[in-house]
């Protein structure tokens, strides 16, 4: 038996050793765009060419605490971008656990007024020394290497105002990377929606996070039709009680011949670019 368990425990090491470097090569000259599988929430890894790391939302409990320790190399700890789209406890209560366990460089939050107890907790955890922006569509990203996150929503500040619906105080983001769009809507619904076919905003995008973890409240045929995406990403827990996605989107994601992934379904939905 002790003569297995020499055998045993390098072999550990040795597999170990290379499911951190081929993690750490998978982002290396290359966008990594990573749907975690959370549960019923929103939660997105982005790693950039030049590893970059930006995190949108973090989804309810702690898993996203177990996917980021399976995608990021083994000693990374730095989130370069945290982004809260809005602070519903599905996209906030995961965040508040990386607050506590990696550093934050900067935020993009809205700043709206809305009380919960994680949404206290993120603002308070919030590093001093992190660069904090209220989301607006003057605010662009650019991370290098042709990578770019643009806001398209809200237009401007939001900074302590109030919803009836929080979900259209969402950030709507278009992810860009040379000749690749990825839309990114949070929880936002039709409201938002039309605003933005109202505005003229460029919408066109290959791949097309659904809105509101494919509710029908969100995914309206003018708005998939004018982003006209070839892939659906659905952020959704198996067997949740709210029907999500309802067959009201994935009928209208069907006609436009989209491919639907679905974290529910599929687990982590990573892309290569």
């Amino acid at each position: 038996m002790k003569k297995l368990r020499r055998y045993i425990v390098p072999l550990v090491c040795l597999t170990l050793l290379l499911t951190w470097i081929h993690v750490s090569r998978l982002s290396h000259g290359h966008l990594v765009v990573n749907f975690l599988n959370v549960g019923q929430g929103d939660s997105i890894l982005i790693q950039t060419p030049s590893d970059k790391i930006i995190l949108i939302d973090g989804g309810p409990g702690t898993s996203v605490l177990t996917e980021l320790n399976d995608v990021l190399p083994f000693l990374e700890k730095d989130i370069d971008l945290m982004v809260l789209t809005h602070p519903h406890s599905d996209h906030i209560e995961g965040l508040v656990a990386v607050l506590k366990r990696y550093n934050v460089d900067a935020a993009l939050i809205t700043g709206v007024s809305y009380t919960n107890s994680y949404y206290e907790e993120f603002l308070k955890d919030l590093p001093l020394e992190a660069d904090v922006y209220f989301a607006s569509a003057e605010h662009d990203f650019d991370f290098g290497d042709g990578v770019f996150l643009d806001v398209l929503y809200p237009f401007d500040e939001i900074s302590g105002k109030e919803f009836d619906n929080l979900n259209n105080s969402s950030i709507v983001i278009r992810l860009i990377y040379g000749d690749t769009a990825i839309l990114l809507t949070g929880d936002a619904e039709i409201e938002v929606e039309e605003m933005l076919l109202s505005e003229g905003v460029l919408l066109s995008s290959d791949i097309l996070k659904a809105g509101h973890h494919g509710s029908r409240t969100a995914s309206s045929t003018a708005f998939v039709q004018a982003v006209s995406p070839g892939i659906v990403v659905i952020e959704c827990g198996s067997d949740n009680s709210f029907g999500h996605p309802h067959d009201e989107a994935m009928t209208i994601f069907e006609e436009i011949g989209a491919d639907v992934y679905r974290t529910d379904l599929d687990g982590r939905v990573t892309m290569v670019f």
